[in-house]
């Protein structure tokens, strides 16, 4: 920071270079504020950097303007540095905010907010002149991300560009006493945007307040309502209503997987969930993400809603329009992405229509373009600390900075919980969660989200980055993009994506445990062990010892077949063994006899070495579950068996094999005293505590095979906080530091971020003459 300050003994001239998170946030109508309050003179700007500051006045006078400027900065704003330079006075009599230049640059813009206490209070004021209006915004609240076209941020680069402000919103934005000075989203009844109620064929139902009235009553009803939110459209339904869920359920093909709930205030929370003050806290940020927190006995939630789960997602409104619509249900609402199971949210009318028309009744829609689609944002608390589980809506973007400079790198992530991220000079921006690759819809919604972020930045992508996996969609994206590609090892990007958020290179340990990635020797890595080096590269010194997955992506889908081949392998393939062993049990004949056949050949029966497999098997094995109706249900149940059970009893180790290089962590003791635990009637919750308890002391031993103080921990299996829990304690008590994302999803969806840095580190790749 260059602070040196004119001594001139009149007045003198100073241009102040503010860069962080400054714009959209009420940065620039406080900064005219404070210059009005000291008597300076001069401008207020966005720009590409953040903001610029054109300010003449004394010398007592500015130093004391710019120690208000990080003293009394607002809550949202997030200052990274202040640049001073001295310049000639140019004899300016006022001090105005002026307009942005029309260039694209890094975007420092804050996220979507939750409405702020003032605008809920005119929202609910019937002598307000914006009492009941859903659009209500100010400089501390409202639309920022989803809304934004093109930076620096202003009103003409919003998708509120086509609605121009009536004299009553230009007198507000214009008057530097009104909280709305320079509201870029401020809007009103006589010139913002307007509710429609649709039909699920799209014919238009009612407008205005009577539309928000009419979904209502058709929530009380027990209908399913696609409503438009700030990031595109979410499915709604009475979330007390047994039917109404089961409904929705059966529409949007999702017959397991928990749904969010909405509720109408934070009365509702502890009727509903025990919450800590650190999740009562997250629940009611300006960010109003979703919070993962434990659900009370005899809730008045439909079971349907997390069935056979003790926790709950639930959050509270992040518009005006969902708090109006709640405050007059007065009831919480299931609130679940719109979309048909597969495909990424739908941003506009027609789009619900054409991909919800089939799931919904009725569709309340806006005429507030979405300018990019934003899921919810996912947080839990683990090891008393908070943890993104989803970056989205106020969250997203997210600017990591680095300490190095490199060439613009763009990455795309995996296959699942894709979110992309764009490397610039000193800093990765990574962006929202796109979802998974499954559909056509999909890889358009990350090409389109992926060409936005450059543009938006104003840049030329110079490098590509993406998995190895050479069958993944993003990896094919990649390689059509014409910019030169570099494919990074699915494991070595989560554990780099961790350490570049705490602002690390290395040399670390990481752990990094998951479902699958493709590894460097052909088979499906999760259970590894990596030497982190101080620039970035990597070192597989430890592994799990790897066991067959017979049918290969189908294993995924059924935990009784990791059991299988997890058995087969403990077993040495030995079909006598096998056959009296609890796997027996779950395969009919035809399946038994024609798996066991392909284990023996290695016929569609990849070796994994995935802790999250394992986490199947085991799931398997203790009867929680032997299909899974969605990514991770069996693994999350074994961490709800070992949570409610509580205390944790003695496991078996798995002892590193030192003679293989790299070493591989042995599962056979553990697995013979599960067999023996099974046999004796153990109940689920033993195994599944003893299965936590032997992993860490797995992440104990590898710390101290691999003789670094930083140990990683990372990847989708780290999103059990039971699991994150007995291993960063049993770390810390080794004397060792445990790391783990925060800021960033520990699954797929931090991918991109360690991708992007892996790659533009990397050497330039050879060209030919």
């Amino acid at each position: 920071m260059n602070d040196a300050a004119p001594h001139a003994s009149s007045l003198v001239h100073w241009r102040l270079i503010v860069t962080g998170r400054v714009q959209g946030v009420g940065f620039r109508p406080l900064v005219a504020v404070q210059a009005r309050q000291l008597g300076l003179s001069g401008s207020v700007g966005n720009i590409p950097e953040g903001v610029v500051i054109e300010a003449e006045g004394t010398d007592a006078a500015l130093a004391a303007f710019r120690a208000a400027l990080e003293q009394e900065a607002p809550a949202a704003a997030r200052i990274d540095a202040i640049t001073v330079t001295a310049g000639p006075v140019s004899g300016a009599t006022a001090f105005r905010v002026v307009p942005s230049p029309s260039q694209g640059g890094a975007p420092a813009l804050a996220p979507d907010r939750a409405p702020c206490p003032d605008c809920l209070a005119e929202l609910r004021d019937p002598e307000a002149r914006r009492y009941r209006y859903p659009f209500t915004a100010c400089t501390a609240c409202g639309p920022r991300w989803s809304i934004t076209t093109a930076l620096p941020w202003d009103r003409g680069r919003t998708t509120l560009a086509g609605f121009p402000l009536c004299p009553a919103c230009q007198a507000e934005f214009s008057d530097p006493a009104d909280r709305r000075l320079h509201a870029e989203a401020l809007a009103c009844p006589d010139c913002g945007p307007q509710l429609t109620l649709r039909a699920s064929d799209g014919a238009e139902q009612a407008t205005g307040d009577a539309a928000l009235r009419a979904a209502v009553a058709a929530l009380r009803e027990g209908q399913v309502l696609a409503l438009k939110g700030l990031g595109g459209f979410q499915l709604l339904v009475d979330a007390g209503s047994e039917t109404a869920v089961a409904r929705l359920r059966a529409r949007k093909q999702r017959p397991e997987k928990p749904l969010a709930v909405m509720l109408p205030d934070a009365g509702w929370l502890d009727r509903l969930a025990r919450v800590t003050e650190t999740e009562r806290v997250l629940l009611l940020s300006p960010e109003a993400p979703i919070v993962l927190v434990g659900r009370q006995p005899g809730d008045p939630l439909a079971t349907g809603v997390a069935p056979a789960l003790s926790r709950l997602g639930l959050m509270l409104p992040a518009t005006p329009l969902h708090q109006l619509l709640l405050d007059e249900l007065a009831r919480p609402v299931v609130c679940t992405s719109g979309n048909r199971s597969g495909e990424p949210l739908c941003i506009d009318g027609e789009e619900a229509v054409a991909r919800l028309g089939a799931i919904t009744d009725l569709i309340l829609d806006h005429d507030r373009p979405v300018a990019r689609a934003l899921d919810d944002s996912v947080f839990q608390v683990a090891a008393e600390r908070v943890q993104c589980l989803r970056l989205g809506r106020g969250c997203a973007p997210l600017r990591v900075p680095l300490p190095d400079h490199g060439p613009v790198t763009l990455a795309l992530g995996g296959h699942l919980k894709v979110a992309p991220a764009l490397a610039l000079t000193n800093e990765v921006v990574v962006g929202a969660h796109v979802g998974d690759l499954e559909s056509d819809v999909s890889l358009r919604r990350l090409l389109g989200e992926a060409r936005a972020l450059s543009e938006l930045c104003g840049v030329s992508v110079d490098r590509i980055a993406c998995d190895r996996h050479p069958d993944y969609a993003s990896t094919c994206l990649a390689e059509g993009w014409g910019t030169p590609v570099f494919p990074v090892q699915h494991h070595h990007a989560h554990a780099v994506a961790c350490l570049a958020e705490h602002g690390l290179h290395g040399p670390a340990l990481a752990l990094v445990w998951d479902g699958a990635g493709l590894g460097e020797d052909g088979t499906l890595w999760g259970g590894e062990c990596l030497s982190i080096d101080v620039d970035g590269g990597y070192r597989r010194i430890g592994h799990l010892r790897a066991f067959r997955l017979p049918g290969g992506e189908s294993a995924i889908r059924e935990p009784r077949r990791a059991l299988l081949g997890l058995l087969h392998a403990h077993f040495d393939g030995d079909p006598h063994a096998l056959d009296a062993s609890p796997a027996r049990a779950l395969f009919t004949p035809y399946e038994w006899r024609t798996l066991t056949h392909a284990l023996a050949r290695g016929i569609n029966a990849p070796w994994t070495s995935s802790i999250g497999r394992l986490f199947d098997a085991i799931a398997a094995l203790s009867g929680l579950r032997t299909e899974a109706g969605f990514e991770g249900q069996a693994a999350m149940l074994v961490q709800q068996a070992a949570e409610a059970e509580g205390a944790a009893f003695d496991a078996p180790g798995m002892p590193l094999e030192p003679a293989a290089t790299p070493w591989r962590a042995d599962w056979g003791p553990l697995v013979e005293a599960l067999l023996a635990n099974h046999a004796a009637g153990a109940s689920p919750g033993r195994v599944a505590t003893r299965l936590h308890a032997a992993l860490a002391r797995l992440a104990v031993d590898a710390a101290r095979a691999g003789g670094m103080d930083n140990v990683v921990l990372t990847g989708g299996c780290f999103q059990n906080r039971w699991l994150l829990e007995q291993c960063s304690d049993a770390l810390r008590k080794a004397g060792f530091h445990p790391l783990w994302p925060e800021r960033i999803p520990p699954n797929d969806g931090g991918l991109a971020l360690g991708q992007a840095v892996i790659a533009r580190r990397a050497a330039a790749p050879a060209t030919g003459d």
